[in-house]
Order: structure tokens, then sequence, then C-alpha cells
């Protein structure tokens, strides 16, 4: 599976899509909002992107809940995970059975539309930061991990792999990445006893299948962004917190990754810090800058570790109500909305 993750225009396939899709570099897709009309045409726009690729191609989408949910309209309304702690009444087991249920939910109406991974859960904590928010499950780094898990042994119940985000955190600085650089000025010690304690918590416990790096400075630990770094994804993800599972660049064409340079240069960097996939979306001029130019090249242990993250199971869209794990999970949820 190549190392690039690019996303399409719209609701169906145009010729260049079908072009680039096929592209050796190219080994995942990602979804937005644009490209969805029903259940019933994005399943049919996946299943055009398998036909037109022609090789094994992973399938995501940002679908995590609360105003981070990409299709709406004939899927099931998540809850932002940051609300789950007031549905329960601060009860803990139950926000954690909340979570499970919400990711039980979420993982299998999308893998009922063709998709194979949401980037979920959030493992920032909610700080400061407008762009995570009530993203995150929590303002403590325990809780977040306890409800974290929770959601991923839903993912897991029902087939779908884990991507933890941002790592080490972005909830404790302002800027938003998107359209900006954040640079976190706190001292190393209080980075890796507050923010990091949720990843390194749930790697310890092998829960987190793929991760997802923040485009934040934290000029106390490396002068470079955290997806560019080498000693945060090598020295500390890799080795200290003993990671082996995917590590996704966050989207390359976000200003917060312009501190790399140009989009060959984002993707040159990102691959030779660590990882394994990159994403380049919203820009179809960059993404062709890339592939026509940029020295990546397609890893065969990145390749061995993105085909994990592919689905096993054929739902279909037509037969999900039918689910008895699903009719749980909808209507438990229904319950303490």
């Amino acid at each position: 599976m190549g190392p690039v993750m690019l996303d399409v225009q719209s609701t169906s396939l145009s010729q260049e899509d079908k072009e680039i899709i096929q592209h050796p570099l190219v080994g995942g897709l990602i979804l937005f909002t644009r490209n969805y009309q029903s259940p019933e045409q994005i399943a049919d726009l996946n299943q055009q992107i398998r036909v037109a690729a022609k090789k094994p191609m992973l399938i995501a989408v940002d679908h995590e809940g609360g105003r981070v949910q990409r299709f709406r309209d004939g899927f099931s309304l998540i809850p932002a995970m940051g609300k789950l702690w007031k549905m329960s009444d601060a009860n803990l087991d139950l926000a954690k059975e909340l979570a499970k249920q919400s990711a039980i939910l979420m993982a299998l109406e999308v893998q009922a539309v063709g998709i194979d991974i949401s980037f979920a859960p959030v493992l920032d904590i909610n700080n400061i930061s407008d762009v995570i928010g009530d993203r995150s499950f929590h303002q403590q780094p325990q809780y977040v991990t306890e409800l974290a898990e929770a959601f991923i042994n839903g993912l897991h119940q029902v087939g779908m792999k884990a991507t933890g985000k941002h790592f080490p955190g972005h909830g404790s600085v302002k800027a938003d990445s998107h359209v900006d650089l954040p640079i976190d000025t706190r001292s190393k010690a209080e980075i890796f006893q507050q923010d990091l304690v949720p990843f390194q918590q749930l790697i310890a416990k092998q829960k987190v299948d793929a991760l997802m790096p923040a485009h934040v400075i934290f000029p106390d630990v490396d002068s470079q962004a955290v997806g560019f770094s080498r000693y945060w994804l090598q020295d500390i993800l890799r080795e200290k917190l003993g990671f082996n599972g995917v590590i996704f660049s966050d989207d390359l064409s976000m200003q917060g990754a312009a501190s790399a340079g140009g989009y060959v240069e984002r993707a040159e960097a990102a691959q030779d810090a660590g990882c394994d996939m990159l994403l380049l979306c919203n820009n179809r001029d960059g993404c062709v800058d890339v592939l026509d130019n940029a020295n990546i090249s397609n890893l065969s242990i990145s390749s061995e570790r993105l085909k994990t993250l592919l689905k096993k199971d054929n739902n279909h869209w037509s037969s999900l109500k039918s689910n008895t794990s699903w009719q749980h999970a909808s209507q438990y949820l229904k319950t303490y909305k």
C-alpha cells in the first residue's frame, strides 16, 4: 500500500480521480462532507474507489461525533465525546458505557458503507484549545484514558481499528493548527506528566492501532513540529513508548504543516520522520506535486502496518438495522440524550 492518502472532489469519481487513485504511491483516501449525499450514494462511491484503485485501498473519514461528523442525514448523530461526562451525571461507569456504545454505533454505520476506519478517538485533554474543546473526553488525563479505552473497546468489538490523535496532545495550546502553527512553550516535564499520559497508558495496554501526531511545536522537547520530528516519532513514540502501529501524518495542507516548506518538502519530511501514511487533503495541485516530485517511497514495513487497518467484515447498509449490536447501541444512546 502506498504512503499517500488523498481526497476526491465530489460525490462520484471523475476521470482525474480514477487516474490519481491508481498512482503507485496512493494507498488511501479520506472522505469529507462534500462527498456525501446519502448512505447508499457513499457506499456506491466507496465501491467505485475500490474498483478504480485495482489494489488494496484504505478508506477513512473523520467521524468522531459532535461537530466532527462528516455524514449526518441518514446516519445516527453521535454525541461529542466531551458531552458524555455530563450525560452520565459524572458517573464514570455510565460514561464509559456511553463511550463504548457510541463507538459501536459509529463504527457499524461507517463500515456498512464501505469505510475502513474513522480517525478516532481524540486523546487530547480539554484544556484551552477551541479546536479541540468538546472533542476531548475530559479535562483530566486519567478520565481521558478510561473513557477512550472504553471507546476503543467498542471499536474493536465490531472490527474497527482505533486511531488516537493528536499525539502528544493539542489541547493545551490555543492556536488552531488548521490556520496557524501552534507553539506550546510548557516544559517537557509538564507535557509528559499531563498531555502524554493517555497516549502512554493506552499504548502500554496495546489498545491503540494507529496514531496521528499534532502539527504543534514543543520547543522544550524539539524544534520541529511533532509530525516532522524524528525525536518525537522515533525516540519517544517508537522507542520509549514502544508503539508499533501505524503513524498517520495530520493533513499536510494545514497551516501548521507549513513549517516544513512546500508540499513536496512536507511529504518528504513527514515520511523521513517516521509517518507511514501522508495525508494530503483539499489541494489537488499540491497532491499532484507530491506524487510527481517528492522523494518518498513505498516502504514494506509501512505497507504491512497499513494493511492491518483494512476492515474484515462485509456488512451492508441494507442489513444494518437488523444487527443486534446496532439496535442495542442506538437505543442505549437515545435513552440518555
